[in-house]
């Protein structure tokens, strides 16, 4: 298995794919390193891509309040991508971070055609919307 297959399935969202769906998603998504300190997603802009944590830590805030932070298996940037609203927080960095990264197209490609990833996916939409656990919207 290659290394992008060996980190794609490590990645709790996609740990019940086969590893022809995880080959798939390799296609269709790219691995992106940003540095410490770099705004990733910001509150009020238009979304266009969705993103998986497989390194590092971010701080997601709101009007400047921080929410909470994330780490490796964690995703963002769900929401605005199916709502098609503006993202509901800003996402920085703060180590350096590696991402796996779906635009649109994929992000609704991805989701379509795995239910398992779709259930989950809605899944934490919902509990984000509620309130229900830590990880709130963004």
């Amino acid at each position: 298995m290659d290394q992008k297959l060996e980190l794609l399935a490590k990645v709790p969202l996609l740990a019940g794919l086969h590893r022809k769906d995880l080959e798939q998603v390799g296609r269709i998504c790219d691995e992106v390193d940003i540095p410490a300190g770099r705004v990733v997603a910001r509150e009020g802009e238009y979304a266009s891509e969705f993103f998986v944590i497989v390194d590092g830590q971010v701080a997601v805030t709101r009007d400047g309040q921080h929410l909470r932070d994330l780490g490796p298996g964690d995703f963002f940037g769900e929401l605005a991508l199916l709502a098609k609203i503006p993202r509901t927080a800003t996402v920085s960095c703060t180590s350096a971070c590696r991402f796996l990264v779906l635009g649109t197209r994929e992000f609704n490609s991805l989701i379509s055609d795995h239910p398992s990833i779709q259930a989950a996916v809605l899944h934490a939409v919902a509990q984000r919307v509620a309130g229900l656990e830590p990880h709130g919207a963004h």
